[in-house]
């Protein structure tokens, strides 16, 4: 008899992504005509730009002559990639790494999902919440969470609140914890922390020997000086943290898959005797065992986003996103909602009215109006009584969803 993994019991009937995905189709079948902009889902609109197309068509031509074919490539990535995110991402902001140190990959969801793997299972983590779902999902998956509690949080994971009594910005844990999830610029919620907020972070990690996994997918929104673009920016941080990087909103490539994880050799963690292992050998083990790393064309395209001409064509795309964040941010605020982020990242985070509940309030975009967005309540339980809403559209949807909402019924 075949016995399945029972923490998958655990899980919620959907995943957020899925059931919004559900209901949009539910709607789609009932009302044919309807044209549904959709702010849900933080998936990027415009294409990748020229630099990356030209490097891209070129490395594929590459693989169709026998003289310039590769098969397998670096399980962590090529040496040409990962010495322009040295040369480009970090030493300018005063980081040394050394190329063992950086892992290419097919997403930061992919890694900041299968990084557990290499922790044991009795760690306590913590995680912001509001959060983004695949951090607790897959320490679920993975056995460390405990049952899921009727007020909708895991009985092992410490919660972090983010809410209007503290800025959306966490406190650190009351209790010791392992594993901490840190997400700046934050999905959902658009907020940044200033470099000496980070430094608390930090400082508690190496007092506590916890490891801090931290997600800066959205570092390149950042339009604010003064906040930090990398964790290793802050003292003592190579000692204690895993930084995640992704190209998928950066440059475009939700579609065909880069990013990469920075694991210092310097970071450890330690066995039952309490003996210290790097956790970058741990992590090489993994990932020369279940991956077979980002094809060479991928690798190819997203180096070219570090030429002159590749920077700025990307920066040209980040301003088109951020400028729709500013539409959405001005749109909401004219009609008297309550909003964050939307400065410094793509996303704007709503208090929903009239206390509407998360769910309530997509349902009520989606019907009255024909806007998609995300019910804040995904994002964990301190996300209840929020939503939030993507600068990834096109301009055209993005201006026409702000003209549709003046319409809504508050």
């Amino acid at each position: 008899m075949a016995l399945i993994n029972e923490n998958y019991l655990q899980l919620p009937g959907n995943y957020l992504f899925s059931e919004i995905a559900r209901r949009i189709n539910k709607y789609k079948e009932e009302h044919p005509g309807a044209e549904i902009i959709r702010l849900g889902i933080g998936d990027v609109t415009q294409p990748l730009v020229p630099a990356v197309i030209d490097a891209f068509q070129k490395a594929v031509t590459e693989l169709g002559d026998a003289k310039t074919f590769r098969g397998y490539g670096p399980e962590q990535g090529y040496s040409f990639l990962i010495n322009k995110i040295i040369e480009h991402d970090y030493r300018p902001l005063g980081v040394e790494l050394d190329e063992d140190e950086i892992f290419v990959s097919d997403g930061a969801k992919c890694d900041t999902g299968n990084i557990q793997e290499i922790f044991g299972l009795d760690n306590i983590i913590a995680v912001t919440d509001p959060v983004y779902p695949v951090y607790v999902d897959s320490n679920v998956m993975a056995g460390r969470s405990g049952k899921l509690g009727v007020d909708g949080k895991y009985q092992k994971i410490v919660y972090l609140p983010c809410t209007e009594a503290n800025g959306l910005k966490p406190e650190l844990p009351k209790t010791k914890v392992d594993l901490i999830y840190l997400c700046f610029p934050n999905n959902p919620t658009g907020m940044t922390l200033t470099k000496e907020e980070l430094k608390r972070w930090v400082d508690y990690a190496r007092a506590n020997q916890a490891i801090i996994l931290f997600d800066a997918a959205y570092e390149a929104y950042i339009q604010e000086k003064g906040i930090p673009h990398s964790i290793y920016e802050v003292e003592g941080a190579k000692e204690v943290a895993i930084e995640f990087r992704s190209y998928s909103k950066t440059a475009g490539f939700t579609g065909t898959r880069c990013a990469f994880t920075v694991v210092p050799k310097s970071v450890v963690a330690y066995d039952s005797t309490g003996k210290a292992h790097p956790l970058n050998k741990l992590w090489l083990r993994r990932q020369t065992t279940k991956f077979n790393g980002v094809s060479y064309p991928v690798q190819v395209a997203a180096t070219a986003i570090y030429t002159d001409e590749g920077k700025e064509q990307i920066k040209k795309v980040i301003a088109y996103y951020m400028t729709n964040a500013q539409i959405i941010r001005e749109g909401l605020q004219k009609l008297g909602f309550k909003i964050y982020g939307g400065i410094n990242a793509p996303y704007i985070w709503l208090k929903t009215p009239g206390n509407l509940s998360s769910w309530d309030f997509f349902d009520k975009l989606l019907n009255e109006v024909q806007i998609v967005g995300t019910p804040g309540s995904g994002f964990g339980p301190s996300g209840e009584g929020y939503f939030r809403l993507t600068a990834f559209g096109s301009r055209e949807n993005t201006e026409k969803a702000m003209e549709r909402l003046q319409n809504i019924s508050i």
